[in-house]
Parts: C-alpha cells; sequence; structure tokens
C-alpha cells in the first residue's frame, strides 16, 4: 500500500497510468462495453466489481489530463433517435471540477462507433460493472508539471 494513492486503483491500473505517455489514452467502459474485443491490441483491466464514478475520480487524482487538445476527456454520444438519458454524466462534470482547473470544458463527445474506432487504439481498457448506459468515457494523457 501507498500513502495518498486511492485505495480502488490496483497495482495493475497504477502500472497501467504510470506507463502511459503525453497523448495516450485510457477508456473506462461500463458493463455493456466490448472491453475485451475492443482492447485486444492493447491492456484490459477488469474491475467489474466497481462503477465508473469511483475509478474515475480516484484516476483523476494521479492523472493530468492532455492541455493541448480542446476534450481530453470524451464521453460515447447517444445514437440520434435512442430514449436513453445519461445522469451518470452530470456527476462526470463534477468530478472533473474537482480535479481539473478548465471544468467541464475539456469534456467532449465522440460518434458512438467513432467511439469504437479510437477505443481499439487506446493504450488501455478499464472494464467496469457500471449499470448506466452510454458510461463509456476516454481519458487522454497530459503532461506532469
Amino acid at each position: 500500500m501507498l500513502k495518498g494513492i486511492p485505495k480502488i486503483l490496483s497495482p495493475e491500473l497504477l502500472k497501467v497510468l504510470c506507463e502511459m505517455g503525453h497523448g495516450d489514452r485510457i477508456v473506462i467502459a461500463d458493463g455493456n462495453f466490448p472491453a475485451q474485443s475492443m482492447g485486444k491490441d492493447g491492456i484490459v483491466i477488469r474491475m467489474d466489481g466497481h462503477g465508473i464514478c469511483e475509478i474515475l475520480e480516484a484516476v483523476l487524482k494521479v492523472f493530468p489530463l492532455d492541455t493541448y487538445v480542446e476534450h481530453p476527456l470524451n464521453l460515447m454520444q447517444v445514437m440520434e433517435g435512442d430514449p436513453v438519458e445519461t445522469p451518470i454524466w452530470e456527476r462526470y462534470k463534477e468530478l472533473v471540477k474537482e480535479a481539473d482547473e478548465r471544468g467541464e470544458a475539456v469534456i467532449g463527445q465522440i460518434e458512438r462507433f467513432a467511439f469504437y474506432e479510437e477505443a481499439r487504439k487506446a493504450y488501455a481498457v478499464v472494464a467496469t460493472g457500471e449499470g448506466a448506459l452510454y458510461a463509456n468515457i476516454m481519458l487522454q494523457k497530459g503532461v506532469v508539471v
């Protein structure tokens, strides 16, 4: 165990976050996301017993968001005509505001199938047990200054 590191960050996840360089991306995926097939060329970390909010909050304590792109945190956009509500996105905004002085301005959206394409290129995918729909997020790493 380490001081100051959120306990939810496993040694495997900490190692991955540390290995990632500027511009690398990580997906924190909901329970419906095809994590194994999307992450087959990268690293898949299973965290099935946890929700995205608790993982995101912990990751943002140690992970700098990229300052060289407009949206270093991207959500999977809801498909047109899909009647799904996304209340979890409000919690994401709160967590980002706590972690980054730019606040919710860092949050963008990527069309669903484009999100899948980008996820295939991500350094890692964290597979969670999150039950909220369209809860997937992709974070792009910045530099530690």
